[in-house]
């Protein structure tokens, strides 16, 4: 399977502090791939790389077989939807809100329309539309900013914290539409619930102290772990 994108010997520090020290990770096209790690490991840094938002202190980033740097950061970057633990909606209708980007992008109204109601449908909120995105259950509201995430059809989604302060029966809905995404668009999820990457993973990358341990299949990282390391991570004792 072809390499969606690349991290190699990646490094990135603020104000002399390392967030992540030489990470080497390959995420491929249509998987979910999920990044575990206690908090302040690095795996937000390490997601804001991959959407091209900041740029590494050292080390490359290869999206698709082409290094990115500042000249060609920006066609790559409208490839890349990253959509963070706590991102704000807009005081206005669930429409509103999801068409945002796409009236950024100039699309045409009609077209707007029918992606919208695309995207309700896909996170389970259709004849939302007119209702205020902010007087929405929070877990209504989650699956309103992952509908404005797809609805711009991303190659690459990066999603950190999806579920988190989600009540059970959002978070089971929130799992069910990042499982449906394999194999059509590739998933990169970061998260410190050990029980989320068992369950949606095709495979999981271990990051401690800014740097990844290990990268396989959860059966591997969470009933055959190779060390007492990685042993100790898939039982939460880091966390």
């Amino acid at each position: 399977m072809a390499n969606h994108i690349k991290l190699k010997n990646v490094a990135r520090e603020y104000d002399g502090v390392s967030a992540l020290r030489g990470v080497n990770l390959e995420v491929e096209d249509g998987e979910i791939l999920t990044i575990i790690g206690p908090n302040g490991a690095g795996k937000t840094t390490m997601l804001r790389i991959m959407a091209l938002l900041d740029e590494p202190s050292k080390g490359k980033v290869i999206y698709r077989g082409m290094k990115v740097d500042r000249s060609n950061a920006h066609q790559y970057r409208k490839k890349v939807t990253m959509v963070f633990q706590r991102p704000a909606l807009f005081n206005t209708t669930v429409f509103e809100n999801i068409a945002y980007g796409l009236r950024l992008r100039d699309q045409e109204e009609h077209r707007i329309a029918a992606r919208v109601e695309s995207a309700l449908n896909s996170v389970l909120l259709k004849g939302f539309g007119s209702r205020m995105a902010k007087k929405l259950s929070g877990g209504e509201q989650q699956r309103v900013i992952l509908a404005r995430a797809l609805v711009l059809e991303p190659e690459l989604l990066l999603l950190d914290e999806p579920t988190a302060s989600l009540d059970p029966t959002n978070g089971i809905i929130v799992e069910k539409i990042i499982r449906r995404l394999r194999g059509r668009t590739t998933v990169v999820v970061a998260t410190h619930n050990i029980f989320l990457a068992r369950r949606i993973s095709d495979r999981v990358g271990c990051l401690l102290n800014g740097k990844i341990i290990d990268v396989d299949k959860p059966k591997n990282i969470f009933i055959k772990p190779k060390n007492d390391i990685i042993r100790k991570f898939a039982r939460g004792e880091f966390f």
